[in-house]
């Protein structure tokens, strides 16, 4: 008879096993890595160096590019890789870096991505999500969804 509240318990006690693993926070130089890690792709991006995205993106990427459309690694790359293609530095706002959870993490920003395309100038505000997951020792992006934005509108200020 005392033996049913001793499993109750211990099934209890396994039951708060998985949950206290989900709730686990990635530590901070996780957080450190992962923004190192954004920081180095999205470099690597605007210098257009397709050796370091070759490395830094992963062989199954999905990538959604402005218009909606589904493409992948070789695509992403190609556009960033472009003979005629130069970019003007960017910056970022409203960013977000977030890990979510030991081996999977997110950047998220606006930016406004301006240079020459095929030799004809370009300048697109865009917000972006770049999905990274950890490969062996390092991070690869393996998601990595643009929306185009509507063009900055200045608010006139009111008058006193």
């Amino acid at each position: 008879m005392h033996r049913i509240p001793t499993i109750m318990l211990a099934i209890a006690a396994l039951a708060t096993v998985p949950l206290a693993a989900a709730n686990a926070q990635p530590a901070p130089d996780d957080t450190a890595a992962l923004t190192a890690f954004a920081d180095a792709f999205d470099a690597a991006q605007i210098s257009r160096d397709g050796a370091a995205l070759g490395r830094m993106v992963a062989d199954d990427l999905v990538f959604i590019d402005g218009s909606g459309k589904r493409l992948g690694k070789a695509d992403f790359i190609a556009g960033w890789t472009g003979a005629d293609d130069a970019y003007d530095p960017v910056t970022l706002r409203d960013r977000i870096v977030m890990p979510l959870g030991p081996d999977a993490g997110l950047a998220s920003a606006e930016t406004i991505l301006s240079g020459r395309s095929a030799g004809q100038p370009f300048r697109v505000r865009i917000r972006f999500t770049d999905i990274f997951r950890r490969s062996g020792d390092s991070w690869q992006a393996a998601y990595i969804h643009v929306t185009r934005m509507g063009p900055e509108v200045e608010v006139p200020k009111s008058r006193p």
